[in-house]
């Protein structure tokens, strides 16, 4: 089976009556403007600190983006160095510019200052965290948009940042879930959250990609399945996508949401 043949069947439509996969992708590349962007920021800080940030999170930006239309906002947390939390916190907006503009509009509500004023009063001398790093994401052509689980419900999220050693490489590895990968990752139970091309950030060029599961053993299972899959024997065997040739380093991250994340 050739590569054109293979990657034409191996397209299918999502669970649920979705749109398949090419009709989606060539759809976004028609309208760019239906991509949402997506901001990953991620504090670092003491364990002592993180009730404050939480806080700050919870009851100062959630509502705050809110009342400017964007998000939904997630924030999860992961065990770092000893001594040290990272919390990430994943903003959902809608485009580029209102990604942009959002530290402008915040500093001009009047009701966000009241309510962030313990975490926007911390002194350099006891400051809530040690730094935010921060980059900036497009939804891909196969999949623009993020789906939001069901905050109700259990939720394990892996997040996971494919590097690649130059553009080239990173577009191929953008094709690849575009025309069949992601498509894989869905029938075996790998339910993506968002898959996001970076713009802005450290470790350019990257695919950022969030997945939901269950819970541990869901996790394991799906991937155990998805490794076994025969469309991704195959696709993975295409020389061009192999990953020595477009892959440079995968870092892999297993995040617990916060009671009160809306993701």
């Amino acid at each position: 089976m050739n590569k054109r043949t293979f990657l034409k069947t191996s397209v299918a439509v999502a669970a649920g009556g979705a749109i398949p996969l090419e009709e989606e992708a060539s759809a976004v590349e028609r309208d760019p403007a239906r991509a949402e962007y997506f901001e990953l920021r991620t504090w670092s800080l003491k364990p002592e600190k993180v009730s404050i940030l939480n806080q700050y999170l919870e009851k100062a930006l959630i509502p705050a983006v809110g009342r400017l239309k964007g998000g939904p906002v997630g924030v999860f947390s992961e065990n770092g160095q000893p001594g040290e939390v990272l919390v990430h916190a994943l903003l959902v907006h809608a485009s580029g510019d209102d990604a942009a503009n959002l530290p402008a509009r915040l500093a001009g509500d009047e009701v966000y200052r009241k309510d962030a004023q313990e975490y926007l009063d911390a002194t350099a001398a006891d400051p809530v965290y040690t730094r935010i790093e921060s980059s900036l994401l497009r939804g891909i052509s196969g999949m623009p948009k993020l789906t939001r689980p069901d905050a109700a419900q259990p939720r394990l999220f892996n997040l996971r940042i494919y590097e690649s050693h130059n553009e080239r490489a990173a577009a191929k590895k953008l094709e690849m879930f575009n025309t069949a990968e992601l498509a894989i990752f869905r029938r075996v139970g790998l339910t993506p959250v968002f898959f996001g091309e970076a713009i802005l950030g450290s470790r350019l060029p990257n695919l950022t990609y969030m997945l939901v599961f269950s819970g541990e053993d869901a996790r394991k299972a799906a991937w155990d399945q998805f490794r076994a899959d025969p469309e991704w024997v195959k696709l993975k065997a295409i020389p061009e996508y192999a990953d020595k040739e477009i892959v440079s380093k995968i870092t892999n991250k297993l995040l617990t949401p916060a009671p009160f994340s809306q993701i």
